[in-house]
């Protein structure tokens, strides 16, 4: 069965940190670099998967440069661009179910930011269709969040709790398996 690898949102306006707060896992630029050159070499899809934010303030708006793909992905030979507005890679344009559904892909393998917002939300939803789905944690990260929460008051987690919490439910919840990037380099 056919795989492919689905890149989400590795866009320059995540490494402005001022924006976003701390981060976590600097090695995932280096770790999605490694998967797109992987599946490119095997000639399996890569599907990249980029958010355009409707506050004019975000750095991933369109009219922003943050908006642009990082390097390793920019330079990558796509069989897809998805352009997204919301959490998730299927509400995105065009169809990415459809198109998975077109050539048969069963598999898909995730990566990019941010872990336990669009990655998760994507492999949440990958699993609900029946893909079989499977995040390479270290080619992902996040960023550290506070809320104040009713009944539960400011929760603050960070960056390495929230990769470690997401994991965590996706793989108890039946939703993705979670794999390192070196797993995946060897398939």
């Amino acid at each position: 069965m056919t795989r492919a690898l689905i890149v989400i949102d590795m866009q320059r306006g995540f490494d402005d940190l001022d924006f976003w707060g701390p981060t976590t896992n600097p090695g995932c630029e280096a770790n999605v670099a490694a998967l797109v050159e992987r599946w490119a070499r095997a000639q399996e899809p890569i599907v990249v998967v980029r958010h355009d934010s409707r506050s004019e303030s975000s750095p991933l708006h369109p009219s922003n440069p943050g908006n642009a793909l990082v390097e390793a992905v920019a330079s990558a030979a796509a069989d897809l661009l998805v352009t997204k507005n919301v959490n998730s890679a299927f509400y995105g344009d065009p169809d990415l179910h459809a198109w998975l559904g077109e050539r048969g892909i069963g598999e898909i393998v995730l990566c990019g930011i941010q872990t336990n917002m669009c990655v998760e939300t994507t492999a949440r939803m990958g699993g609900n269709l029946g893909y079989d789905v499977t995040v390479a944690l270290d080619a992902t990260r996040t960023f550290d969040l506070t809320s104040d929460i009713a009944g539960l008051g400011a929760v603050t987690r960070t960056a390495s709790e929230l990769m470690t919490t997401t994991a965590l439910d996706l793989q108890a919840g039946g939703f993705a398996r979670i794999a390192t990037t070196s797993e995946l380099l060897v398939d």
